[in-house]
């Protein structure tokens, strides 16, 4: 949070993404599931910074640290990241499911599709392992793309 400009702010994220952290995993990766993620836990759009929900926060969601359009950095205080933890806990499979078949396919650069689904809750489930460790450590959590 302490960070002036964009450029400190990816200094920071190169820091943090390869850093050892007395040997824990710090990071979870979501390959390209992010955006359906996403959109599935908030209002099916990929607007972002906004604290609508806890489950609304897991990928976009907390403050914003970076300028450009070609790169997002999102945070969340460790408060926070136990508050997503605990939601993330309550999407099942059904739901998500749900939720992923309301995606508006002239908005979202995937194919939606069966196998397409497979692959975004096979992801999320990393998120929510992710998020129950951030937790569990009372860590804040950053989200990076590259766009």
């Amino acid at each position: 949070m302490a960070t002036r400009d964009d450029t400190e702010v990816r200094a920071f994220v190169e820091e943090v993404e390869m850093g050892d952290w007395d040997g824990e995993p710090l990071d979870c990766e979501t390959d390209k599931a992010w955006d359906a993620i996403h959109r599935c836990l908030s209002d099916g759009t990929l607007g972002s910074g906004r604290r609508l929900s806890p489950v609304d926060m897991a990928v976009l969601g907390g403050g914003h640290h970076h300028e450009g359009d070609d790169y997002i950095v999102a945070h969340l205080r460790a408060g926070e990241v136990a508050q997503v933890a605990a939601a993330l806990d309550a999407v099942d499979e059904n739901r998500m499911r749900q939720r992923y078949d309301r995606i508006d396919p002239t908005d979202y650069q995937g194919l939606l599709s069966d196998e397409d689904f497979g692959y975004t809750w096979y992801w999320f489930q990393q998120v929510g392992d992710f998020y129950r460790q951030a937790a569990a450590a009372n860590r804040a959590v950053i989200f990076t793309v590259d766009q």
